[in-house]
């Protein structure tokens, strides 16, 4: 027999080299490129999964089935804070590709700017657009469903809004809304519109809602006398109501935007108290709490936080790093890292400390735009929690009351970092939160300008298997070239290598045949 594999050996050409080295790095780039592909599309290995999903369990059993299904009816469940699985690739629990990961919720922006006070006038700075034509089509789709109704049918006025908010450009919106208000000048949403985009100044678009405002109010009495007399009556109602919450939340806004802090403050605790569906969507206490610290009102501020940061109810970058802030702003003043190394954290300097864990291991790309180690932008009018785009939308707003709390950047300076190290990595579990979603990426893409970088956590590292085979496609495409090139050298060093890599099995044989009978072997080749 090893006579026989040492003529195979010699009879082989160096074209048989070439062929055969060409032929391995065309399926090991082949290997590679679908292996890439994969893990761009899914963050994780092909060959990695099959080899933990199906051989492993060949191998070793099916002793750990119930164990897999008992997570797996887990990660099938809802996930608070927006997030519910549905799509196919990597879940929380680290489990393969082909079952279901959390896919991203996207939320209306509570902080939204206005477009033509605000956002227009950035266009015409940088002549660079500051929202996305997903983002736009998302607040479109939102006027649709709150500022529409079935009982708008037959009205002009409204039909006209109907296909305005659909407009994706901004002059033919505002002349459909000059167009609404011709037909009937109490059509509420075209002064909606108007302020939004035509107002150019934050104090014309605070006198365009005022008189939004009284019309709001007009038809809001109106449809609710008549609030009971159908489903069309009572859509209708909804409307009116949704008009009305949006122009005073707006109306606050203004009031904010112009200093006008104990209006702003007034009429935004007065919206709190208000409990329509359209309340779930925007968010005031956020606008609430924002207004409060610029007031420097932190009891209020804590109190207003003490509401709503509750374990029953999602969470929010404005929730977990307001309540870091406030504890930070206890103990900012006199910490000093290296009297803290020495002495150890006093409980109060821990309390913080823990508040700020909490809150970078919600939203970890805050730190680097409070710290301004990334360049803020316009946030955008819907935000994707736990992403780039909500850290932008905070820091955007916060920064200053960071600023304004003496030592509290400092503080998160020297300890934000310190999160990752209490994180298990891979994420396939949370300490506090849930596993980081890995579907944020490609929402604050669509969500955000492409001049903007957006920040990625955690950071995708290439799986194993896509670096050897990386390296193996190079090495059989070295080989080949080298044969093809130098094909009897090469051909003579393949014969050696092959012959160096036998030798083992040879010496084996030889012991085997100095023991065993001279015949065994020609005995066991009969049979």
């Amino acid at each position: 027999m090893w006579d026989y594999s040492s003529l195979f050996l010699s009879t082989l050409t160096p074209k048989f080299y070439v062929a055969l080295t060409g032929t391995s790095s065309l399926i090991s780039g082949l290997i590679l490129i679908f292996e890439w592909w994969y893990f761009r599309k899914y963050g994780t290995s092909f060959i990695e999964q099959v080899s933990i999903n199906h051989i492993s369990p060949w191998i070793n059993g099916n002793d750990n089935q119930s164990e897999t299904s008992s997570s797996n009816g887990i990660a099938n469940g809802t996930i608070a804070n927006g997030t519910t699985l549905s799509s196919p690739g990597q879940n929380g629990n680290g489990n393969a590709a082909g079952q279901q990961v959390p896919e991203c919720k996207v939320w209306r922006n509570p902080l939204n700017l206005f477009r033509g006070a605000e956002y227009q006038r950035f266009f015409w700075a940088t002549n660079k657009e500051p929202l996305t034509y997903y983002d736009m089509n998302l607040s479109a789709q939102d006027h649709q469903t709150f500022f529409t109704c079935e009982g708008d049918a037959g009205k002009a006025e409204y039909e006209i809004m109907q296909t305005a908010w659909r407009e994706r450009n901004p002059m033919v919106r505002t002349k459909a809304a000059h167009k609404a208000l011709e037909v009937n000048v109490d059509c509420a949403p075209a002064y909606i519109l108007l302020a939004e985009e035509e107002a150019t100044t934050i104090i014309e678009a605070e006198k365009i809602l005022k008189t939004a405002l009284k019309v709001a109010e007009t038809n809001y009495r109106k449809s609710q006398c008549n609030q009971h007399q159908g489903v069309i009556a009572e859509g209708m109602h909804r409307r009116d109501t949704n008009v009305l919450i949006y122009v005073k939340r707006r109306l606050a806004m203004c009031a904010r935007k112009l200093g006008k802090l104990k209006e702003a403050s007034k009429m935004l605790r007065d919206l709190t108290k208000e409990i329509p569906s359209i309340m779930n969507v925007l968010n005031i206490h956020e606008n609430l709490i924002e207004t409060l610290l610029e007031m420097q009102a932190y009891v209020d501020c804590q109190a207003v936080l003490a509401k709503y940061d509750d374990i029953s109810l999602p969470k929010s970058a404005t929730i977990c790093y307001t309540a870091a802030l406030l504890k930070a702003r206890a103990v900012a003043d006199k910490f000093s890292p290296d009297i803290a190394s020495k002495r150890g954290l006093s409980p109060a300097e821990m309390s913080a400390v823990e508040a700020i864990h909490r809150a970078v291991e919600f939203n970890p790309h805050v730190p680097k735009y409070l710290l301004e180690t990334k360049p803020l932008i316009l946030p955008p009018e819907h935000i994707l929690k736990r992403g780039d785009s909500e850290a932008l939308a905070y820091a955007f707003f916060h920064l200053n009351h960071w600023k304004n709390v003496e030592g509290a950047l400092n503080l998160l300076h020297c300890t934000w970092e310190g999160t990752f190290r209490m994180l298990p990595y891979p994420l396939e579990r949370g300490h506090l939160f849930y596993p980081y979603p890995t579907c944020t990426e490609c929402a604050d893409r669509e969500l955000l300008p492409t001049f903007h970088e957006v920040s990625v956590y955690p950071k995708k590292e290439l799986p194993f298997f896509i670096l050897f085979t990386a390296g193996l496609c190079s090495f059989t495409a070295l080989l080949a070239l080298l044969t093809h090139q130098y094909p009897e050298p090469m051909g003579m060093v393949a014969q050696s290598v092959l012959n160096w890599i036998s030798m083992p099995f040879h010496i084996i044989r030889e012991r085997l045949e100095a023991v065993w009978p001279v015949n065994l072997f020609q005995q066991l080749s009969r049979v």
